[in-house]
């Protein structure tokens, strides 16, 4: 069975649903057009997840829905085929325009659209910061365009400049909706807002032409009553945050017992796990570049990416590793919610993030997609550092155990691990004998001993 068909790793107990909402069990019960379900199948997905079981036929009825799914779960799709289906092809204007918070995301989500669109008469394109420039854009835009894609910024300054009209939009999408708050993006959103097609209704009201659906991972109660006042009516789909910690993804720790053997951890967990491809958060670029350096000379195909790449070099990098060019990425926060590649199997937190724990749940989210199995694993050093991890366990009410013995046996089943899981309170007792990893950076520090001032030295280049 194709991995996409696997993606309803949540059951219907897991959704708070404002009101009774049909569930479609298959693509072609939903009544899609025969060149979208050739797009849709085409693109690998077999049978719908329960969120696309649940929320696709509400934007296509016109439904405003506000939607929370863990990543991995289709959230994309979901808007992706829902808008797809009510675009009037004939009609070569704006109907859908779908915002994002950063580039790496609003390209992923055009390579969604396209690809799934790819038996359509529908054109789309991507309006975003540091992707070629006003002019060139307009110019695609003056073409014709069924679907716009992009950042708030940008979008806003295209329809400021009347290069973006509004006049015939269906659709306005807000995907990770958190995140545009969170970057201090309220202001763009609510003058994009104000500028979508309304009508004043009999009871001398203004009302929208078009509808809202906002997507997201997570969505605080001070975030959700937000979009509460920008949506009509909407439909409710959310999932409690307690349950936002991804099935199929095992989440572990290890003690390394102090930042300088990090590096030697990580090179222990590579040869102890194999998985075809790894994600490596860290918290600086100037880490990035470092450690990017580091494993090369090891031997590893490494890439590197953070916010200072231009968009040439982002796509450069993003394209060796899908293609699978290179096997390991290294990435800071501006990358968690932007990197959407099946083959990740291990992510690793060499650095956990300290200024924002839901982006420990993004950061993870980029291993176990569509139902696959895989592995999440944070590196701790220091007091600070096992605080936050067992701040994030109180946040999302789990329990992060030590690394065991046989990791990588984790990567070929989705069963719990045999030994009893830490409890938040018993986590931080917890000491370096706790498995058989930990033994392992022992014996690496034991050989590597004579080069502790020279590993040091290094990490001081980089804190």
């Amino acid at each position: 069975m194709d991995a996409f068909s696997e993606m309803n790793a949540l059951s219907e107990s897991d959704f708070s649903i404002s009101e009774s909402v049909k569930s479609y069990p298959t693509f072609a019960s939903m009544g899609l057009k025969d060149n979208l379900l050739k797009g849709i199948y085409a693109y690998g997905f077999e049978k719908p997840s329960l969120i696309q079981q649940k929320t696709i036929k509400q934007i296509i009825h016109g439904r405003d829905v506000i939607a929370q799914a863990q990543s991995g779960t289709g959230k994309t799709a979901t808007f992706s085929i829902g808008t797809l289906q009510n675009i009037l092809p004939e009609i070569r204007q704006i109907q859908v325009l779908i915002l994002a918070p950063t580039r790496e995301l609003a390209v992923q989500i055009h390579h969604v659209i396209s690809s799934l669109s790819d038996y359509l008469s529908v054109r789309c394109v991507v309006c975003c910061g540091g992707r070629n420039n006003t002019i060139q854009m307009a110019r695609e835009l003056d073409k014709g365009v069924h679907v716009v894609v992009g950042t708030p910024g940008r979008v806003l300054e295209l329809l400021r400049q009347g290069n973006i009209r509004l006049g015939k939009l269906r659709s306005l999408v807000l995907d990770e909706a958190d995140e545009m708050l969170n970057r201090g993006l309220r202001d763009q959103l609510e003058e994009i807002y104000r500028r979508l097609p309304s009508h004043i209704s009999s009871d001398n009201k203004t009302s929208l032409d078009c509808q809202i659906v906002i997507v997201s991972a997570t969505m605080p109660t001070e975030h959700l009553e937000l979009f509460r006042n920008f949506t009509s009516n909407p439909v409710r789909v959310l999932v409690p945050k307690d349950e936002l910690t991804l099935a199929g993804l095992q989440q572990f720790y290890i003690d390394v017992g102090s930042e300088e053997w990090k590096f030697e951890a990580l090179n222990d967990l590579f040869s102890s796990v194999c998985v075809s491809q790894t994600v490596v958060f860290v918290n600086t670029r100037r880490k990035v570049e470092w450690l990017a350096s580091q494993l090369a000379r090891e031997g590893f195909t490494v890439a590197a990416a953070h916010g200072d790449l231009d968009q040439t070099q982002r796509e450069s990098v993003m394209k060796q590793f899908r293609s699978g060019e290179c096997r390991i990425l290294i990435s800071s926060d501006m990358w968690a919610r932007g990197i959407d590649v099946q083959t990740v199997g291990l992510v690793v937190n060499f650095d956990l993030p300290m200024n924002n724990i839901s982006e420990y749940l993004h950061r993870i989210g980029r291993s176990a997609r569509f139902g696959r199995t895989g592995l999440a694993v944070s590196f701790i050093a220091n007091a600070e550092e096992r605080k936050q991890l067992l701040e994030i366990c109180n946040y999302y009410q789990i329990a992060i155990p030590p690394a065991p013995a046989r990791l990588d046996k984790m990567l070929v089943t989705n069963n719990s691990v045999q030994e009893s899981p830490k409890t938040v309170n018993q986590l931080s007792k917890s000491n370096a004998s706790d498995s058989h990893l930990h033994q392992i950076v022992k014996q690496s520090r034991h050989k590597k001993r004579k080069h502790k001032k020279k590993n040091k030295k290094r990490m001081n280049i980089v804190n």
